[in-house]
């Protein structure tokens, strides 16, 4: 079998309202999807993380960069293609967007593996260690408006994730540490005590502003505070490891194994949180996940995009065995968008693929198919109907 194309398909539609974190307010949902071709006729899909226009660089990364160096090469010879891909890319990207747009094409690769052996993508990276996996709500996010606004829809906003029956929640701050408090505590009081709830600052503060948040979401009985300080500041993270309880959970900005490693290594979280989409793709993953475990660190990943990425990462977290292991372990939990209506989650798969319902009806676990590869098939006119080129 040979590949005998890559095409890549950046989607996008405009929000009903303007969305944000601390970094920037967004009007546009954006997805990257890379489709693989075979002389078997067999398709491979996959995704690419990275929003808005950083997806138009990525499929110029995706098709005119990397598909000249893999076109004729056998796609079950995954290591082979990554490493030869990531070779001739390291002098000019170990981490970023190329690392992004090989991501996309080496899902592809697992999903064409498992249209050819007719097995599901769990079954490929070592079986079901899960038959269900719990699902956790993130929303919340920032919007141009009054701190006690803010609350208002906040609070709102959690009474509705938690009626949905999801067994955890996350929220986004970044207003500033006084006002981010204000944020949390109108939450927590709204889902009670015993409700699990995650904050998310996407490396909003210098150390300092860290570590006023940071014992004040001890108080709050919060279980992780989510990219804290900029990603490259290793001794940040381990200065707030040491001086606050609540859990430091961090990764999706981080790439490759290499990268990985040195976060590890310099004992900077609690939790990792790896992006399948953005670090290397499946192959990688196996290998960041293995130093995570080596290391006795939860492994909880990071899901930002459609269909594709949501089936890719429930199949990876049905294969994960429990860390550590006993009768009554912490499992890890699948993130899911509770933002307004997804389009590219719920109407972008040929399939049947809603977890929200599954959350419903199964007290807050979602189920994987056995359905071959990743077990997703992206609607070509969907694709049609929102595909951009600029």
């Amino acid at each position: 079998m040979k590949i005998t194309s890559i095409k890549s398909h950046v989607l996008r539609y405009e929000l009903e309202k303007e969305l944000g974190y601390s970094q920037q307010y967004y009007k546009h949902r954006t997805a990257h999807l890379v489709e693989i071709q075979t002389d078997e006729g067999i398709t491979g899909w996959g995704e690419c993380f990275g929003p808005g226009n950083i997806a138009l660089a990525n499929k110029f990364i995706v098709e005119k960069v990397i598909q000249p160096l893999v076109i004729g090469e056998d796609p079950i010879n995954k290591e082979l293609i990554w490493q030869k891909v990531y070779n001739l890319l390291r002098d000019s990207g170990q981490k970023g967007m190329p690392i992004q747009a090989l991501s996309g094409v080496d899902i592809a690769l697992w999903d064409i593996l498992g249209k050819k052996t007719n097995m599901p993508l769990y079954q490929l990276v070592g079986g079901k260690c899960n038959d269900h996996i719990p699902v956790y709500g993130y929303g919340m996010m920032l919007q141009k408006k009054s701190v006690d606004e803010l609350v208002k829809l906040f609070k709102e906003e959690a009474k509705k994730i938690k009626t949905k029956n999801f067994k955890a929640m996350k929220m986004k701050v970044g207003l500033g540490p006084k006002d981010d408090l204000k944020l949390v505590q109108a939450v927590r009081e709204e889902i009670g005590k015993d409700f699990k709830l995650m904050v998310d600052a996407n490396h909003a503060y210098n150390l300092n502003d860290a570590l006023y948040v940071g014992k004040g979401l001890d108080e709050l009985d919060v279980f992780w505070f989510e990219e804290p300080v900029a990603p490259e500041d290793y001794e940040g993270y381990r200065e707030l490891k040491r001086k606050i309880n609540t859990n430091i959970a961090g990764g999706e900005a981080e790439f490759t194994k290499y990268g990985w490693n040195e976060l590890i290594k310099n004992k900077c979280i609690d939790i990792a949180q790896p992006e399948v989409c953005g670090l290397g793709g499946i192959t990688e993953y196996l290998k960041v996940s293995a130093l995570a475990q080596a290391n006795f660190i939860p492994v909880i990943n990071h899901v930002w995009g459609s269909a594709v990425s949501i089936a890719v990462n429930l199949h990876l977290l049905t294969a994960q065995p429990d860390m550590p292991g006993g009768l009554f372990p912490s499992k890890a939990m699948l993130e899911f968008d509770t933002t307004e209506k997804n389009i590219f989650i719920t109407d972008l798969p040929t399939e049947d693929f809603s977890i929200l319902d599954q959350v419903k009806q199964n007290d807050g676990f979602a189920a994987v198919t056995d359905n071959a590869g990743i077990g997703v098939t992206p609607n070509n006119d969907f694709i049609k109907e929102f595909e951009i080129s600029e």
